[in-house]
């Protein structure tokens, strides 16, 4: 697998407009506009007559989990979202406290998984790593380390082998539960910026969010609830997986699914100006097209779309393009599956309305455009329905295609730089004086790196005993006190950054994440809270410190089960911290430096690297 998705340096195409449509030409013209105007006000009557004849009284969606086929994705039940501390997913298990440290203990509450596809270490690799670090997420799995392809296609079968990397951990359940939670990102491109609490949370309205819209727009049906026997009224369709959102589509075709029948975005219609969607180059474009880069969503489901995409790379030969053109394909396949179902079973009223909707320019449907869509060739048998959505407000994952001008750092206490921003930037419907709510509540950015009582953290520490010179950190650090990269369009501050597209971003924005200027001492201190028997039993039971039963802080996990700390995966990476004081472990002349398995990391020998 390269460092970096080869798709990422292609010219991406230029955005088709399309001409108006002739009913559209004709409504315009003043002899055509009074029978036009009669047409409508009549089909308002008629429409008012069938929706106010339908009455549904359904139970809400959220009450019980349905399944919406024999093998399809299950509903992941959000919470409501009244707390500020946690939700159930980051709640540790019941104990005894008088329990040892890793006999008795149970994680009953689910399990959050981070998952990062990447073959070998760089200094990309690890500014990713060190995000994880400093926000305290579960230690990644890394997938395919260390594994090398030469495949007959052009990037050696990397990406294919990225598929059935994925899929075959997620399959392994042993280590990994249908309910846990999973979050997949490329491994060379994303930093995290805000806490997994927050992540999982915005998740989770999100879903609330996506599934209102779905029962809106494609109703409910008689379903077999699960667990309970008997049957019920649900939703149509769910959505319980979420992909990022980009406003390119690449490299699939622009008449194949994945680019025509994708749903539009839920940000404005307006948002960046008059010219909103009709940018020929794409940067004013409202993202809605599938970015493969970053995904989450519950084990089972997640699994069951890298499943078929196994499918499509291995049987059908469609992994050629890469992961982003297979992934793009099954979002595609499920959207045009929607809409023609629900255009095919309208009755005389939606018909009508969709009909003029279409003529006018003005329909919501992908497939009523004038644009040519290839159909696509349903296979009986095969399952097109995913749960699949997308992060059309970057709320969550932040893609960075023709995105880099949405986007800037702002510290929120200084409001210096606002009107200059607002000035560049003449359609911001509000600007984002304050960060949102969430952050509000949320445990200062230094928090993270060594949560709960920071009194009980070793200074002689058994891997890296205190220093001055190298652990030096302010006192206190609030969120409007650190620089937040913003999407000044939606007001959102991204939980994280996926610097796709434009890579010499990798390098110009690095220094402007927060963490950056802490990055050693972070880690250090990251690494030196284990060392106490408060984490080790935290450790056996999961939950919002530690996230799963194997443990493990300040390195990571390969999908084989093997352990890696920092020194071992990042000690020549002196560019991520940027500080000028020297090689990981011998900044001040340490000769040894050994893992929290006690297996060396750091000798003499490395000395003349």
């Amino acid at each position: 697998m390269a460092p970096h998705n080869p798709f990422d340096r292609i010219s991406e195409p230029n955005q088709t407009t399309y001409p108006t449509p002739v009913f559209l030409r004709m409504a315009r013209s003043r002899r055509s506009r009074t029978p036009v105007f009669i047409a409508i006000a009549g089909l308002l009557l008629l429409i008012l007559g069938w929706r106010s004849s339908v009455k549904l009284s359904v139970k809400s969606p959220f009450s019980t989990s349905y399944r919406l086929s024999s093998n399809g994705p299950l509903l992941y039940s959000a919470p409501n979202l009244h707390s500020q501390t946690e939700s159930p997913l980051l709640a540790p298990p019941t104990r005894d406290d008088n329990s040892t440290v890793s006999m008795g203990l149970q994680k009953t509450n689910p399990s959050f998984h981070l998952l990062l596809p990447a073959t070998e270490s760089n200094s990309n690799f690890c500014k990713t790593l060190l995000s994880t670090f400093a926000l305290a997420y579960p230690p990644p799995t890394l997938i395919n380390y260390g594994k090398k392809f030469d495949g007959d296609s052009w990037d050696k079968g990397s990406h294919a082998g990225k598929i059935r990397g994925v899929y075959d951990f997620l399959s392994d359940k042993k280590k990994v539960k249908d309910e846990d939670m999973v979050l997949v990102v490329d491994g060379y491109d994303v930093w995290f910026q805000l806490p997994p609490a927050i992540m999982i949370k915005r998740y989770q309205q999100m879903i609330i969010e996506a599934n209102n819209r779905l029962r809106r727009r494609y109703g409910t049906e008689l379903k077999i609830a699960e667990g309970e026997g008997g049957s019920e009224m649900g939703p149509k369709y769910i959505q319980t997986v979420i992909f990022g959102a980009d406003k390119l589509c690449w490299p699939n075709g622009l008449s194949e699914p994945a680019c025509a029948a994708v749903p539009y975005s839920t940000l404005p219609k307006d948002v960046y100006g008059p010219l909103t969607d009709t940018d020929p180059d794409g940067f004013l474009n409202r993202p809605r097209y599938l970015n493969s880069g970053t995904v989450m969503g519950p084990a089972k489901d997640v699994r069951a779309i890298y499943g078929v995409a196994v499918e499509k790379v291995e049987k059908d030969n469609r992994g050629t393009l890469g992961d982003q053109f297979v992934f793009a394909e099954i979002f595609g396949e499920q959207e045009y599956q929607r809409e023609t179902q629900r255009l095919s079973t309208q009755g005389t009223g939606g018909r009508w309305y969709e009909w003029l909707s279409s003529a006018l320019g003005a329909s919501d449907s992908p497939l009523a455009t004038n644009q040519t869509i290839n159909n696509m060739t349903v296979i009986p048998g095969r399952q097109y329905e995913f749960g699949i959505g997308l992060d059309y407000t970057s709320a969550m994952f932040q893609t960075m295609t023709h995105s880099a001008h949405d986007i800037d750092f702002l510290t929120f206490n200084d409001s210096t730089p606002f009107s200059k921003i607002m000035a560049e930037h003449q359609y911001l419907r509000a600007f984002p004086s304050v960060p949102p709510m969430d952050i509000q509540y949320a445990h200062g950015p230094l928090w993270y790196s060594s949560p709960g009582n920071h009194s009980l953290e070793s200074k002689d520490g058994i891997l890296l005993p205190h220093s001055d010179k190298l652990d030096d950190l302010p006192g206190h650090l609030d969120w409007f006190e650190v620089p937040l990269a913003t999407n000044l369009y939606t007001g959102t501050v991204p939980s994280l950054v996926h610097i796709n597209g434009d890579k010499s971003l990798l390098d110009d924005w690095w220094p402007s994440m927060w963490y950056q200027p802490y990055g050693r001492a972070l880690i250090r201190r990251y690494i030196r809270s284990t060392q106490t028997r408060q984490a080790a039993r935290a450790a056996a039971a999961g939950g919002q410190t530690w996230w799963d039963m194997r443990g493990g802080r300040g390195g990571v996990w390969t999908d084989t089960g093997l352990w890696m700390s920092w020194g071992e995966v990042c000690k020549n990476a002196e560019d991520v911290f940027q500080d000028g004081k020297g090689k990981w472990g011998r900044e001040e002349g340490s000769r040894k430096v050994t893992n929290g398995f006690g297996k060396v990391v750091i000798t003499d020998e490395d000395e003349d690297e």
